[in-house]
């Protein structure tokens, strides 16, 4: 960690000390590898001589976050930045409360340097009101090499084989599944699995323009089918939080983990090493395609503070766009740069694969937002999805009647207005 932040600190010592001001950074990242990430930014904007002011929220990126953030936006006293993601930067912005980063952008020529599918999101009405941390890949699955290894398991690449080493891992006395009992890691698995299963055209179809019919409400009851198989290998009452479910992957409790790569984080932190130690996959039948999760900062208008203020939120823009950030904080994060110039070198396998299937799905439009963490629809489509989701794993159905009742919690988010 030592060796990342200290070329940032003598790149950026020479600032003008005159011009310092303050940054409140409203986030959530308070696992043990998204805090050490997070420290990259604060010990940059630190080398900058501004001075950072931690707004963390417990209890993940859902409401928790959220609330918080009306709740001051309402007062009068937004924070300088505000860890939010997919549409959820639209309505922000479709309110007047974001500020215009167009010059910035222009200045470090954003155009050339993200994907469309990263800058769109961080547009509004053709100007950029947001910056891009990362790009994380949702559909992987973590597996704990020695356990694979003593039983004499390859890897799987069909559910298939998944089932076959399922059985195999479970009789031998370990956990199959680490799955913590909350909505979103729900979400997480169930949204893989309907990529898997039903396909690229299928997943758009669904969860990001909710088009139902005949057709696809039958996939959907495919979907459920396999992912009740899948949840009886996992036992709910284990954990709750996903660090503790990661954390049982790297002790070698349970063999496998589907969760986005801010996993890895987990096991960088531990000073785990791809294919030493664990092995990262793409779920089970989803090679060559990608659900992305983009973590970015919406810039909120501070037209009521200093000038000082102003320049630290501009330093803190440019800083998270700068490729010294961009290769640090991604390094710990798990993640990939969000740039499409920088060398992949210095990152490990699991992020080099992760940048040769994105840019791979990119080209074969296999790239997919993911609706289990805000990329893909609505949040008040996503709120409904997760808490019908929830309650369909918790007391499950019959698959066609799960696939019906998820449709209808769809829909009905669809004609909320909030």
């Amino acid at each position: 960690m030592r060796d990342y932040i200290a070329p940032i600190l003598l790149s950026f010592c020479a600032f003008n000390m005159a011009n310092a001001g303050q940054v409140e950074v409203l986030h959530y990242w308070t696992s043990g590898g998204e805090a050490a990430a997070l420290d990259v930014l604060k010990a940059q904007m630190t080398a900058d001589g501004h001075e950072w002011l931690d707004f963390k929220v417990e209890g993940g990126g859902g409401g928790n976050a959220n609330a918080e953030l009306q709740d001051h936006v309402l007062r009068g006293d937004p924070p300088t930045a505000a860890l939010i993601k997919g549409l959820d930067i639209q309505r922000w912005a479709r309110l007047g409360f974001l500020a215009n980063l167009d010059e910035l952008a222009q200045n470090q020529n954003w155009a050339n340097l993200l994907p469309n599918e990263v800058a769109n999101v961080m547009q509004h009405n053709g100007q950029y009101v947001a910056v891009p941390v990362n790009v994380h890949r949702v559909n992987w699955l973590w597996a704990n090499k020695s356990i694979l290894d003593k039983l004499n398991i390859v890897a799987p690449k069909t559910w298939s084989e998944f089932d076959q080493a399922a059985e195999k891992i479970r009789a031998a006395g370990y956990q199959v599944i680490a799955q913590g009992d909350q909505d979103w890691q729900h979400a997480t698995l169930f949204e893989t699995i309907a990529l898997s299963v039903g396909g690229p055209r299928f997943y758009k179809d669904a969860f990001v323009d909710h088009i139902f019919n005949t057709k696809n409400n039958k996939i959907m009851a495919q979907v459920f089918e396999r992912y009740y198989k899948v949840l009886s290998y996992a036992d709910l009452s284990w954990v709750d939080e996903w660090p503790d479910a990661t954390a049982n992957v790297i002790k070698g409790e349970a063999a496998f983990q589907v969760m986005g790569d801010w996993a890895k984080g987990e096991f960088t932190n531990a000073n785990k090493q791809p294919n030493q130690d664990y092995f990262c996959l793409p779920v089970p039948e989803t090679q060559n395609m990608f659900l992305f999760n983009i973590d970015s900062f919406a810039m909120f208008n501070l037209k009521k503070s200093s000038s000082e203020d102003q320049l630290a939120q501009q330093a803190l823009a440019r800083n998270i766009m700068g490729e010294p950030f961009q290769k640090a904080f991604n390094l710990t994060k798990g993640s990939i740069p969000v740039r499409t110039d920088m060398s992949m070198a210095s990152f490990d396998f699991c992020s080099q694969y992760s940048m040769s299937e994105f840019l791979t799905a990119s080209e074969q439009q296999t790239l997919l937002p993911s609706i289990a963490h805000g990329m893909a629809t609505t949040g008040t489509v996503q709120g409904y999805f997760l808490e019908r989701l929830g309650e369909l794993t918790r007391t499950p159905l019959e698959p066609d009647r799960a696939a019906k009742e998820l449709t209808k919690a769809i829909r009905y988010g669809q004609y909320i207005i909030r």
